[in-house]
């Protein structure tokens, strides 16, 4: 009987390791898609980001001093929040993401 228990947590530890990877994989494969769709905007101007994104939820300032727009959105109730940098000739150099899926 104890040789079962033992058998039993065996293969539930594996399913819930292998669960995990796959779980893994598909965040890594949608912040990949993620990254692929906000990086069409560096090197454009504020304006197509405003088209495409829409009004910022907030703006703010960088440590360099640059204006950063930020998008806040709820899905599932975990918060994205996409936060692009814009140089001085309102250009669009970088973006950071985090919590979106």
């Amino acid at each position: 009987m104890k040789n079962l228990s033992v058998f039993i947590f065996g293969m539930l530890l594996i399913l819930f390791m292998s669960g995990c990877q796959t779980i893994k994989e598909k965040t890594d494969e949608i912040e990949k898609k993620e990254s692929k769709k906000l990086s069409q905007f560096i090197g454009q101007p504020v304006s197509e980001l405003k088209i495409v994104m829409g009004k910022p939820t907030g703006i703010s300032q960088s440590d360099t001093g640059l204006k950063v727009l930020i998008y806040k959105t709820k899905k599932y109730g975990i918060t994205c929040e996409r936060k692009f940098e814009i140089n001085n000739n309102d250009m669009v150099i970088g973006f950071q993401t985090k919590g979106c899926f």
